[in-house]
């Protein structure tokens, strides 16, 4: 078998495999970080290559925090009691994989994202690291197979706009 199909199986129940108790520790240290963190290479290496990543200079990759759970707001500490307060869980129409993935859109405006995958979770937090690319980036620009982001097809020695 390839490394990627370790990885794959490995990755399949995280908590049976050799990756569990290096998961835990690598949480407790995410906790503590902001909510979009970029890094330097993917965790998950096999499911980031099957995303379109690749190691090249215009893609980056981000991990997003997301808090899990229906939306509930904190209780009103003062004033008067407005019916039902509205506490009580919203749940919200997009998945908790979409809310990253425009998270990280959101801290990086002049990326494109390419793609998401869950990294890991806890009681209160989900993990997702978002791969995304700078369309304008000359190296991105060059590489065919990401030239439908820019919008210029390379056909030959000339460029044409689509």
């Amino acid at each position: 078998m390839s490394l990627y199909k370790y990885l794959a199986k490995a990755w399949k129940k995280p908590y049976e495999s050799y990756i569990g108790e290096e998961l835990k520790r690598r949480l407790i240290l995410w906790r503590k970080e902001p909510t979009v963190v970029r890094i330097k290479k993917p965790t998950r290496l096999n499911r980031a290559r099957s995303l379109g990543y690749k190691a090249k200079q215009g893609i980056i990759v981000v991990r997003v925090k997301v808090r899990k759970g229906a939306l509930s707001k904190p209780r009103p500490r003062s004033g008067r009691r407005p019916k039902r307060m509205g506490v009580y869980g919203h749940a919200p129409r997009k998945s908790l994989q979409v809310i990253a993935e425009e998270k990280a859109a959101r801290k990086y405006p002049n990326m494109e994202v390419l793609g998401s995958y869950w990294v890991g979770e806890d009681g209160v937090y989900k993990w997702f690291e978002v791969i995304l690319v700078d369309p304008h980036h000359p190296v991105i620009k060059n590489d065919p197979h990401y030239a439908w982001l820019s919008g210029y097809v390379k056909i030959k020695k000339y460029r044409v706009k689509v």
